[in-house]
């Protein structure tokens, strides 16, 4: 046929005669075989809104009649009697479908018919061969696919009206066969009963015909439209990939571009005989021989003295308690990011003597760095063989039926978070994972200079930061009275126990003894959704204390963002400013954790600060970021600049603390570190209330995530009539005019800690004791 025309590739259209019926027989329509599916319409204007028929090719069996004549069938259900205007025209047209339906059945097995389809989509939109309008055939596609199910949709409303309709007749007589008194009426009574049962048997017929065509398009259709989306999905991952990684690039390029101006611009500086480290090679880390040039870099300042509980990031804070913290948290975090956007940021430039690095120095430095990797602190012997593996991660598929499954028939309120997003290890256990470098305690205990023992305690303090660039799972919401006990004194040299003191809001005391030191904290939080991103905010202080040197410090955690709520891949980000305060002598560290930018000009993930005294003079420096390490240099002198900011000249740099590597594999175990490994492990002697013993928690861990929900709800099911029976304990005592003492925790009490002024939940120093006699009756049944 002279108008039918060869597009590209499987694809054709052109003009045949169909068979229709009887009375009408072959009629011309307009035939267009596109992406493995054979569509026809009435004439050519009609393939901008209605298709009259569809056939995919890769389910359908083509032979031909005669010279002029062939079949399409998939199956029975449906066929094509077509006929073309020629021999010629219907070789042609066998040969197109031939190659189409080879096509189809080969995207169909490879499962990427979704790419298919977006190339041929691009291919028709790029032809300029063919003087027509183009339209954009997967958009046709797509409402053609929708007017069919819309069409079966209907048919199934129809055979629904029908069945009730002929139900209701055949009912009727039968119940007027059942009433009938005269045997001579029974005949023409069961023939009515027989002809309606007909209707009705044949009613019900077309609407299994009609439930199953339906079923069939609309499941065949969906696993497309799922691998399509997912096709979209993975692109929009490689392209955010790509432009982090231009990113990343750009600000590379443009570092070593400074690099090499400053170079050209500054004059060689030649080391003087003068300078410590020149004339020994067994000297400290500090001081080496001054490089060719020094490097720069800003670091932030403290900021001036403002009342108490002025500034959210500021240790001060302390001095309110968390109950006033969630009421005032607005207007501190408004001033907080006033204070954080401003242009005018108090910074000082730090000039730093690079190291030159011998032979020697690279040997130790692998050295260390190799024995830092394998032993987690030093003199300490392995007396227990714990486990290095943990059953690895279903690979469950997260959709939106495995939400709304566990939701069906709930109250809003009390529909649980599955554990399709979690981690299993409870958010006691992710509190004390923040001891997986504790040798950094262990370091500033034994200094003697508070300064230096600061750098070493903002380096514990940044390290607790550097496993969530890739753990983004939500860890189990702690019952109340919920512990967790971790003694790893015979390796790691300290031991910790956590509890969950309050539910409503939730907090949870933790409390660490190590050698020389003692750590203690109440942990709650503040979580606000924005859309595309969720904040928490810390609420609480961790307590620091040294028993040599009888320093006691102060801090409070920093703001954590997690990005991508809704689409794309999750990723958290650090931002903020922690001063970390010695309520001894009146010294401080402040740290700043600079906001994630794709464009920033700002190393990702950058942390700063500086170690100052009461008076505020600077005496070490601090740089890196906040997953990788942190180093410390000594601050040498102080100038001012002609702005009259300070600029500190300090010795080369030394490493406080580098992130261990991970386990292999530990995209399959949750991306736990070893010691998050070992958290969960069964242990003997526990309480009863311990986080090991969670069956919701235990059964997530192993792969059995059904029953682990199923568990969950079982437990906070539990905890609400434990709740329900206290506050009706609660009212009684009130009607009958009886004092009431809520819920006191098990192993800490409410007091106010002398440094701060807060009330704050402290250890009562009896769980110890208590596992040594194995006497846990006071415990609670919580599981």
């Amino acid at each position: 046929m002279a108008d039918s025309k060869s597009i590209q590739g499987d694809s054709y259209k052109g003009w045949l005669y169909k068979w229709t019926n009887y009375i009408k027989g072959y009629q011309k329509r307009w035939f267009v075989l596109q992406n493995g599916l054979l569509s026809y319409y009435r004439n050519q204007a009609e393939m901008a809104h209605t298709c009259r028929g569809t056939i995919n090719l890769a389910n359908a069996f083509i032979h031909t009649e005669d010279s002029c004549s062939f079949v399409i069938s998939n199956g029975g259900t449906q066929s094509f009697h077509l006929k073309a205007s020629s021999e010629v025209e219907r070789q042609r047209w066998v040969t197109a479908l031939e190659l189409a339906k080879a096509r189809a059945i080969s995207m169909m097995e490879s499962g990427l018919e979704d790419d298919y389809v977006v190339v041929q989509c691009l291919r028709n939109i790029n032809d300029s061969e063919d003087d027509e309008p183009h339209t954009q055939p997967d958009k046709n596609e797509f409402q053609n696919t929708l007017r069919t199910l819309g069409s079966k949709l209907e048919d199934l409303n129809t055979c629904n009206d029908l069945i009730v309709k002929h139900g209701a007749a055949l009912q009727k007589s039968l119940s007027e066969l059942e009433l009938l008194d005269n045997p001579g009426e029974t005949a023409p009574r069961i023939k009515c009963v027989n002809e309606r049962a007909t209707l009705f048997r044949i009613t019900s017929n077309a609407m299994i015909n009609a439930c199953a065509d339906y079923l069939d398009l609309a499941q065949s259709q969906g696993r497309r439209w799922q691998r399509m989306l997912q096709h979209e999905h993975d692109q929009r991952l490689r392209l955010e990939e790509m432009v982090e990684q231009i990113a990343k690039q750009h600000s590379s390029l443009e570092k070593l571009a400074r690099k090499s101006l400053a170079a050209n611009v500054k004059l060689d500086i030649n080391p003087k005989p003068g300078v410590p480290g020149s004339d020994s090679d067994d000297d400290d880390d500090f001081y080496d021989a001054v490089d060719e040039h020094a490097e720069e870099f800003q670091v932030a300042l403290p900021h001036k003295k403002k009342p108490p509980g002025h500034r959210r990031v500021g240790s001060d804070i302390s001095q309110v308690s968390i109950e006033s913290l969630g009421a005032t948290l607005g207007r501190q975090e408004a001033e907080s990011s006033e204070s954080e956007s401003g242009k005018e940021e108090d910074e000082a430039k730090v000039i730093s003597a690079a190291r030159k690095t011998s032979a020697n120095s690279v040997k130790n430095m692998r050295n260390n760095l190799s024995s830092q990797q394998l032993t987690p602190t030093l003199d300490r012997k392995m007396t227990r063989k714990r486990r290095k593996t943990i059953p690895e991660r279903p690979n469950y598929s997260i959709n939106l039926w495995s939400i709304m499954k566990n939701c069906i028939g709930k109250d809003l309120s009390k529909i649980p978070m599955p554990v399709n997003f979690g981690e299993p290890l409870s958010m006691l256990q992710r509190l004390i994972e923040e001891m997986e470098y504790s040798e950094c305690l262990d370091k500033a205990a034994q200094c003697d200079d508070p300064t230096e023992q600061l750098t070493h305690i903002a380096a514990f303090t940044v390290s607790a930061y550097a496993i969530t660039t890739i753990r983004t799972g939500k860890p189990f919401n702690p019952l109340l009275g919920e512990t967790y006990e971790c003694d790893r004194m015979d390796d790691l040299g300290w031991r910790s126990l956590a509890e969950q003191v309050s539910h409503h809001p939730p907090i949870a005391a933790i409390h660490t003894e190590g050698k020389g030191w003692t750590m203690w904290q109440e942990f709650s939080m503040s979580s606000k959704f924005r859309g595309k991103y969720l904040q928490i905010i810390p609420l609480g202080t961790s307590h620091l204390a040294f028993t040599k040197s009888g320093n006691h410090y102060t801090w409070r955690k920093v703001t954590l963002t997690v990005h991508n709520i809704i689409v794309g891949r999750l990723w958290v980000d650090n931002h903020g400013e922690m001063d970390i305060v010695n309520h001894t002598n009146g010294d401080q560290c402040h740290l700043k954790y600079s906001q994630y930018s794709y464009f920033s000009r700002e190393t990702p993930r950058k942390v700063t600060g500086v170690v100052t005294d009461k008076g505020g003079n600077a005496h070490w420096v601090l740089t890196g970021t906040w997953d990788e390490k942190i180093e410390g240099a000594k601050v040498l002198s102080t100038t001012t600049s002609s702005k009259g900011k300070p600029v500190f000249e300090s010795g080369p740099a030394k490493t406080l603390w580098r992130r261990r590597k991970i386990p292999a594999g530990h995209e399959r175990m949750y991306n736990f570190t070893p010691l998050a490994i070992e958290l969960n492990e069964p242990e003997e002697n526990v309480a009863p209330t311990d986080s090991r013993l969670r069956p919701d928690q235990r059964l997530m861990e192993l792969g059995e995530w059904d029953e682990a929900n199923k568990e969950k709800v079982r437990l906070e099911e539990k905890q609400r009539a434990a709740r329900r029976r206290r506050e009706s304990q609660v009212e009684r005592s009130l009607a009958e005019g009886n004092a009431f003492v809520g819920y006191q925790p098990l192993w800490f009490q409410k007091i106010k800690e002398p440094t701060t002024g807060n009330l704050t939940h402290t250890y009562n120093g009896e769980y110890w004791p208590v596992k040594e006699r194995q006497d846990w009756s006071r415990c609670p049944d919580l599981f």
